[in-house]
């Protein structure tokens, strides 16, 4: 089946002084696999309290190489993914950034955006849980539920984890912190609304023992069970009246939708659900989700609150809730606190988008924390991607330009018959060359049907390590000596490229640039899924590029090491400089400064940016020098209220004593005084 296909690509490419964007629109017709049908999968919406940091992309990542996947097999995908934005978290950071938290959200929002389209991910959908629609629904939600019982108000009492917005109880607490994020918990009462849980647990419970497949890995569905089902679920708090930055409860406006009941609605606000029967065509075909694919911190949220919050909706449940596992540094967790947070578009500037894609799919098992570190990630970049890939394709092409200009011929001649070595090894190398790479594509198929995608993306890599197997096994440069062996070499470099094409082809979802600068340096047109499906689709008489890019190039692992090294101790300087300019509240206490009103001003008459002012403060007037006569008029200043510091030495400025300084807030173009709301007695101190 042929069809047209749109492509716009926005490729971002930073350096630290500069931000290009490049729009690229491609269309091309294409053979592509009949269509499966939808395939609706989400990441978990990013949390709008700062940066997200490498371990943070590694969900986007990994989303969106099974996203590309499905693709390839003819799914018809739709992959959202977005950002969580209310809460008590961030209405506080807001307030400590001197911004509204719209505005916090907007700045954070953009920056998640900016590194999700950085890393190359293929999502369909980028929502905002401050979206209209979406705010809109959650309030008619909310009602529903109310209504037909499901909620109802009370107060709650029991120890509260700011940042995880999460109440517990004493028993629930590890060494008296939060069993989620080990911080510090406070004693916390409020009235608010309370969702039914045990209402619905025992259905829930059934449906995880018969759909096996709904939580996975297995692990983590028995530590649901375990943990927080059987022993039996308590009521869940869903608003809060305690802040202000949240979704209003439309029919009690001191209330605030809590966030998880907030958050989690994205996944069908997004594509049109609507709580009063009206739902868009796009969710009634795209829901239930095929995939929720989350961190195993929040396991318990998307596998116990949201599928019990569709129960009482009357929705279907989602097919399967994958908790990935964490991508941790050496000494644990990435934290700011424990200084050792790692951001992608810091490796992207010195390794490229692929290479870190590569890492954090390749170092992540299925289930167990991976560990990621500068040396093993230099490691990868010079063994698999600069060796084991980028070689083979640099090599291979070469070969094919020195000895046929380039033309692509398969002649026929095989390694078939060429019997076995003295340990009984066969010598027909042809033969299994193809098999392996005729194998890779059902192994590597059957490893994402089941999520298994570092272990997919090895069998990937298994293929490269074959194809230079094969170049040692069949020796073209020696087959090139001689010229009734030109048609044997003919068809060994014709099975190596079509070999690198297969594997580019399968490379796709995880690596989709490298994959598409391959199969351009090939010049060839297969490269959809179904024409993996048999060896020998490459075709002939086609030309291979003259002189291909470097794919990956090799890190002299010393010098980078010592250039990272020098890079953290100038910034652990610039840290240690700022903590020197730091004052403590002791030395702030020095500064004695009062409220007084300017009652005279004249220019200075030796210098024209300074103006003269007596300043009464009250039980004395003060003569102040300031350098303000760019910013204002003598005549202008007096009566005026101002703050000034009033126990600074006196100096002499241009022959006129000064005893004191009027406190301003200035730019390069303007000046204003530092005000007071109200007049006040002249000599009030401000502390």
């Amino acid at each position: 089946m042929f069809f047209i296909k749109e492509y716009l690509f926005i490729r971002l490419t930073y350096s630290k002084k500069l931000a290009i964007i490049y729009r690229i629109m491609i269309t091309e017709v294409t053979d592509m696999p009949q269509n499966k049908g939808p395939f609706y999968m989400t990441t978990a919406i990013a949390y709008t309290s700062g940066k997200p940091h490498i371990g943070n992309t590694y969900e986007i990542v990994l989303a969106d190489s099974i996203a590309r996947f499905r693709r390839q097999e003819g799914y018809d995908v739709f992959f959202q993914t977005g950002t969580d934005e209310h809460g008590q978290k961030i209405e506080l950071k807001a307030e400590e950034a001197g911004i509204t938290p719209k505005e916090f959200v907007d700045n954070v929002s953009t920056e998640i955006k900016r590194i999700w389209d950085l890393m190359d991910t293929s999502y369909d959908k980028f929502i905002r849980t401050t979206d209209d629609y979406h705010e809109k629904q959650v309030q008619k939600i909310f009602k529903k539920l109310y209504d037909q019982g499901d909620i109802y108000k009370g107060s709650y009492e029991g120890m509260y984890c700011t940042p995880c917005e999460s109440f517990w109880t004493e028993s629930q607490l590890v060494d008296g912190k939060c069993p989620d994020c080990g911080r510090e918990v406070k004693p916390a009462k409020e009235e608010a609304y309370f969702f039914k849980m045990s209402k619905y647990a025992n259905r829930l419970i059934e449906h995880i023992n018969t759909h096996p497949e709904f939580i996975q890995p297995v692990s983590r569905k028995n530590e649901m069970m375990n943990n927080f089902l059987l022993p039996g679920l308590q009521d869940l708090c869903v608003s809060r009246t305690s802040f202000k930055w949240g979704i209003p409860v439309d029919f009690d406006d001191k209330h605030v939708v809590y966030v998880w009941l907030d958050a989690l609605t994205n996944y069908i606000t997004g594509i049109g659900y609507d709580a009063d029967g009206n739902s868009s065509e796009q969710y009634k075909k795209f829901w239930p989700a095929d995939l929720h694919l989350i961190g195993k911190d929040i396991i318990r949220f998307h596998t116990i609150y949201w599928p019990i919050f569709l129960m009482a909706l009357g929705e279907p449940l989602p097919k399967q809730v994958f908790g990935h596992p964490w991508l941790l540094q050496n000494d644990g967790k990435m934290s700011k606190s424990k200084g050792n947070v790692i951001y992608a578009d810091d490796l992207v500037d010195m390794f490229g988008v692929d290479a870190v894609r590569y890492f954090v799919l390749h170092e992540m098992p299925f289930e167990n924390d991976g560990v990621i570190s500068w040396e093993l990630i230099v490691e990868r970049m010079n063994s698999d991607l600069a060796n084991t890939l980028g070689n083979l394709v640099n090599r291979t092409i070469a070969m094919s330009n020195k000895y046929f200009g380039g033309v692509v011929n398969k002649t026929g001649v095989t390694s078939e018959g060429a019997g076995v070595d003295e340990n009984g090894a066969s010598l027909d190398f042809d033969a299994d060359l193809k098999a392996v790479v005729t194998g890779t594509r059902d192994k590597v198929q059957n490893k994402m049907a089941t999520l298994h995608v570092a272990d997919a993306m090895t069998d990937v890599f298994a293929l490269f390590k074959r194809c230079n197997k094969y170049i040692d096994e069949t020796m073209p440069w020696a087959l090139a000596k001689e010229e009734n062996k030109k048609d044997r070499l003919a068809t060994v470099l014709y099975n190596l490229l079509e070999s690198i094409r297969i594997s580019a082809v399968l490379l796709e979802s995880f690596l989709p640039e490298t994959s598409q600068k391959i199969l351009d340096y090939l010049n060839t047109s297969k490269r959809d899924f179904d024409s993996i499906d048999t060896f020998g689709q490459l075709e002939t008489g086609i030309q291979v590029v003259k002189k291909p890019e470097v794919l990956f190039a090799r890190i002299d692992e010393k010098d980078f090491m010592e250039k990272l090294a020098k890079e953290k101790e100038e910034k652990a300087k610039e840290e240690n400089e700022k903590e020197e300019n730091l004052i403590t509240i002791d030395d702030f206490a020095k500064v004695e400064m009062k409220i007084g009103t300017i009652v005279d001003c004249k220019p200075h008459p030796k210098a024209d940016r300074l103006l003269v002012e007596q300043i009464d403060l009250g039980d004395e007037v003060r003569q102040v020098v300031s350098g303000i006569a760019k910013y204002y008029k003598p005549e202008d200043l007096i009566g005026k209220q101002v703050v000034v510091a009033t126990n600074l030495k006196p100096v002499n400025l241009r022959g006129v004593e000064s005893n004191g300084m009027i406190l301003c807030a200035t730019n390069d173009k303007e000046l204003s005084f530092l005000t007071i709301e109200k007049e006040v007695k002249n000599g009030s101190k401000v502390s």
